[in-house]
């Protein structure tokens, strides 16, 4: 089940966007085989393992890397695979002795991909960052925020999951069609710093046009805008409204009672603290579910801010089972969907090693083999 069925992964075990790229292979039906240290966990987090969402869908093989003994059964395992994620500084998988050379050598359609923050050269290249310091970078940071505050960190979404894991498992997949093809595999360099600015392409283009400017909280998108932006309820809750276009608007301003003058100068800048002040009083006079039912399932483009306690239980998101609970942890649903391919029934995350035995075994191990390994502590 799944469009990716048939195709095998190797993930050396990390945090955050290696982890998540697995994860978006693996809920599309990839067979991924997460290698892991001994003796320890290499998901990075004290986290049970049923809570480490993004690690779901894997089968476990723990290796003393250390051991030279363990890397050529890595390297047995990496020559029965598609692609290979890893998220070290550069150079650490050449200490190692599992660079792209010697992977590819033992098996040339492989595709190599490389999670990094700062990418495989350059000033930066072997400086530690996190998802803030790769977006602060890339003018994405310094864009989002109100007018006259700081910038705004949006979580890890843009660095780690948009421009990290969303861009490497692009780049893994064309790779691999191409090597489908050509029978040549490749090395993907996928860097944070360079998919989070290709996420901000629409408003480079933007500014080069004189349509946005660098002060915060002026602009369409970035709550400057009146009908672009959150409002507090009666209740102290949340609701957001993005009626951008001029008919979308229309039904926002019949629905909450904005006047003639308010519809007619929806673009004029100089008019939009009026019509701000005038919406924040507005939606001050209803509680969050009151103007639920009145705005949902309208053009108002206009819908409650949910926590991640009450996002679940919403009834569109309970019709599309969006969420899902798996090993009574909920999390999101595999996306996309398909209409043929299916998706298949992916797996809590596993114990570290728990399908060390079987994956040795795929390498071609013999038993008695795989028992000595065990015993020397190569695998675990």
């Amino acid at each position: 089940m799944g469009p990716l069925a048939g195709i095998r992964i190797v993930e050396l075990a990390g945090i955050g966007p290696g982890p998540m790229c697995a994860m978006l292979l693996a809920d599309l039906g990839a067979e991924v085989i997460l290698v892991e240290r001994t003796g320890e966990s290499g998901l990075g987090v004290p986290l049970k393992r049923k809570f480490a969402v993004t690690s779901r869908g894997r089968k476990s093989i723990a290796l003393d890397l250390k051991k030279p003994e363990a890397i050529e059964a890595l390297l047995r395992l990496i020559a029965k695979s598609d692609g290979l994620i890893e998220g070290f500084r550069p150079g650490v998988m050449e200490r190692l002795g599992l660079g792209p050379d010697v992977c590819m050598a033992r098996n040339p359609k492989l595709v190599y991909g490389r999670m990094t923050g700062f990418g495989q050269q350059g000033p930066l290249a072997h400086a530690a960052g996190h998802d803030i310091n790769y977006i602060s970078l890339t003018g994405a940071l310094h864009a989002m925020g109100r007018k006259g505050d700081r910038p705004v960190p949006p979580l890890n979404l843009v660095g780690d999951f948009g421009g990290g894991a969303l861009y490497l498992a692009f780049g893994m997949m064309a790779a691999m069609l191409r090597a489908q093809k050509t029978g040549e595999g490749d090395v993907v360099d996928a860097a944070m710093v360079d998919g989070a600015a290709s996420l901000m392409a629409m408003f480079f283009g933007l500014s080069a046009a004189g349509r946005w400017t660098d002060n915060r909280g002026e602009n369409i998108l970035d709550t400057g805008a009146p009908w672009y932006d959150v409002y507090e309820t009666k209740d102290g809750k949340y609701f957001a409204i993005g009626a951008i276009e001029t008919k979308f608007f229309a039904v926002l301003a019949e629905r909450i009672g904005l006047g003639e003058e308010d519809r007619k100068r929806q673009y004029d800048v100089t008019y939009w603290p009026i019509l701000k002040a005038r919406i924040t009083d507005i939606m001050r006079t209803k509680t969050r579910d009151e103007w639920s039912a009145i705005l949902e399932g309208s053009d108002a483009c206009a819908t409650p801010v949910l926590s991640i306690a009450e996002a679940p239980n919403h009834p569109h998101m309970a019709a599309r089972r969006t969420f899902e609970t798996r090993a009574g942890v909920v999390q999101p649903a595999s996306a996309p969907r398909f209409a043929r391919a299916g998706a298949p029934a992916v797996s809590p995350p596993p114990e570290t090693g728990a399908q060390t035995k079987d994956l040795l075994a795929l390498a071609g191990y013999s038993d008695a083999e795989v028992a000595s390994m065990l015993a020397s502590g190569v695998a675990v």
